[in-house]
């Protein structure tokens, strides 16, 4: 059956003219499955589309707008040079958001005009703001694959689609932020991801490094991978906002961050969805250029209940107490080298290695 279905196939498309063409896409292409009609507990496209926001975006607290923007002093307005940065490292082929507005577009605006963009978001970081217009995105649910059952939300997941003029402002602020975290010394020495010149391959030269010479040294070394489940869903604009201001970052920049992590408006796409824009509240919205470099920040502190000795939290400082550590942030998985004397024990609980006589 399979063979005979195969050559009239074959047969099909070897007589197929100009108008019967468009048949032959539609057959190729068949039936996207509709994976929602059999969603537990919702049966309607608008209950589907609030049973996936409950699960996936739950009610959480959120800064409250502020009702009065005064201007930072001292705040560096955005240079041509800086958007055009921004646009260099942004891809033609990321899918757009709502408006459908691609960065192909964007790029020919600052070819045509250079102060265009600078003096868009200029004023924006002047007051520490984020418009919600460029808080709206889509967010596209898609399947997990392999799933026994489709019944439950927890079997899919959803892509978000920002405004691409959204990015590219916090793409920005992605590159002033990690410039003051590294000469403020809030990232840890070995940090790789998401600064400029480094990446993977240093992380992994580093790495080897590392073993190679500590096991010449006749140690016992290992190697722990780490990841934090769920660690952009949770991240506090609050706690965030204090780690930051006690870091020494500039005022305006915080004020930014906040309302940028403040409640925005999504509308999930899906077969049949109503396609409404929602109010959601997330920790920091996966997708966005400044999102990983904010997790390493808000995790470079050591947890309330952590010791205070120097040094017992692998991740704040190498070399004391006979431990290494080197951090690897990669959305957002971290690797953590730690040297063990031959006496020694360790014990792995909150979060950090600490050792135990």
């Amino acid at each position: 059956m399979q063979s005979a279905k195969r050559i009239h196939w074959s047969q099909f498309l070897a007589n197929v003219d100009a108008r019967s063409v468009w048949d032959a896409r539609k057959l190729a292409a068949g039936r996207a499955p509709d994976w929602f009609r059999t969603l537990e507990n919702a049966s309607s496209p608008t209950e589907i589309n609030n049973t996936l926001l409950q699960h996936f975006f739950p009610p959480r607290p959120s800064p409250p707008p502020p009702l009065i923007l005064p201007a930072f002093n001292d705040v560096p307005p955005v240079l041509p040079a800086e958007v055009s940065s921004a646009l260099r490292k942004s891809s033609n082929m990321s899918a757009p958001g709502p408006s459908g507005i691609p960065y192909t577009v964007w790029k020919q605006v600052h070819k045509a005009n250079k102060r265009l963009l600078p003096s868009l978001f200029t004023p924006q970081l002047t007051h520490g703001y984020y418009p919600l217009a460029m808080k709206r995105a889509n967010g596209i649910v898609l399947d997990k694959p392999g799933k026994p059952d489709y019944r439950t939300p927890s079997s899919f997941r959803i892509i978000v689609l920002l405004e691409t003029v959204s990015k590219i402002l916090e793409r920005l602020s992605a590159l002033r932020l990690a410039s003051a975290a590294c000469s403020l010394g809030l990232l840890h020495p070995n940090q790789c991801g998401f600064l400029a010149g480094l990446g993977c391959f240093d992380a992994v030269a580093t790495l080897t490094h590392e073993v190679n010479l500590l096991q010449a040294a006749a140690f016992k070394v290992s190697t722990l991978f780490l990841d934090f489940k769920g660690g952009f869903d949770n991240v506090c604009a609050n706690k965030l906002a204090t780690i930051l201001t006690r870091g020494g970052v500039s005022a305006y920049l915080v004020a930014w961050i906040k309302s940028f992590l403040s409640k925005g408006q999504w509308r999930l796409i899906f077969q049949g969805a109503p396609k409404v824009f929602c109010p959601v509240a997330v920790g920091t919205p996966q997708g966005c250029p400044i999102t990983p470099l904010l997790f390493v920040l808000y995790i470079s502190q050591p947890p309330p209940d952590a010791p205070s000795r120097s040094g017992d939290f692998i991740c704040r400082r190498p070399h004391h107490h006979g431990w290494l550590g080197l951090s690897t942030f990669k959305y957002p998985p971290s690797s953590i080298v730690f040297r063990q004397h031959p006496k020694a024990r360790c014990r792995l609980g909150s979060g950090f290695l600490c050792p135990q006589n």
